[in-house]
């Protein structure tokens, strides 16, 4: 019994000297980014260079954003959420799980219509958002695809039926919308040429040279693009403040502005 004792007290003692290095060990783990997929290009620069800036690492999910909101509301161990629409982050933020005074609006974007890029030299086409755009969109897709992210749920797919819906084309091309899971699936189908047409953020557009960009939708043509950020309520990394911040600030911002996001001023901040 008193050797059990001691072995017990040992034990506790070597415990509590543990404890501080178990403590800086947990805060030294990776800041778990939940992303949508749109962000992957800029988004994976941008957090490199914060870890060389800092010794410090984060470890970014990437999905739509409908799926990510779904993750964290079911215990998913994020720090941080990045949305590519305002009401996924409202879901979460409804539920209550993100830190209060947290959440920012991060950046905004443009929508985009993509072919595959012209083969042989040719010159790349630009079309008019006419009012006949149903009938040019139909010629154009022949017996193909419009590759779009998932209309009724991922931000990309919701943004872009609304700007089909205002420009009178919906109608004309909602049978033949090939939906993907995200927005980089959507970009994927039109760049390996499996459908002729796809609906993107310009930023995706951007970030793969083998699709371009045929028109640019009209910004009033769909409800605005802000992709809002937040630390969650269940974070219990002391960087992930720290990396948000970060993202934001004038360190990151070249970053973003050259896949052709725009970085929303924080208030009180000059241009």
């Amino acid at each position: 019994m008193r050797l059990t004792r001691r072995i017990l007290a040992t034990l506790a003692l070597a415990t509590l000297a543990l404890a501080p290095g178990d403590r800086a060990a947990r805060a030294e783990e990776p800041v778990v980014v939940f992303a949508a997929a749109s962000l992957k290009n800029a988004l994976d620069d941008a957090s490199a260079a914060w870890t060389r800036a800092t010794g410090k690492t984060a470890r970014v999910s990437y999905a739509g954003s409908n799926a990510l909101a779904k993750q964290i509301e079911a215990g998913a161990p994020a720090d941080l959420f990045i949305s590519a629409d305002l009401a996924w982050m409202d879901y979460v933020d409804r539920a209550g799980l993100l830190k209060t005074g947290s959440r920012i609006d991060f950046l905004r974007n443009a929508l985009v219509l993509i072919a595959p890029g012209p083969k042989n030299g040719a010159a790349a086409p630009q079309i008019a958002l006419a009012p006949d755009l149903g009938t040019t969109l139909t010629q154009i897709l022949g017996g193909g695809r419009l590759a779009m992210a998932t209309i009724d749920a991922v931000p990309a797919g919701k943004y872009g039926k609304a700007a089909l819906e205002k420009l009178g084309a919906w109608d004309a091309v909602k049978g033949q919308v090939a939906q993907a899971e995200n927005v980089r699936a959507a970009l994927l189908l039109v760049a390996r040429d499996e459908a002729p047409l796809g609906i993107v953020y310009a930023t995706d557009a951007a970030a793969d040279p083998s699709v371009h960009v045929l028109a640019t939708f009209p910004a009033d043509s769909h409800p605005p693009i802000i992709y809002p950020a937040a630390v969650t309520k269940v974070s219990r990394n002391p960087d992930a403040g720290a990396l948000l911040g970060y993202l934001r600030g004038p360190e990151a911002r070249g970053f973003f502005e050259r896949q052709g996001f725009t970085v929303v001023a924080q208030p009180g901040a000059s241009q």
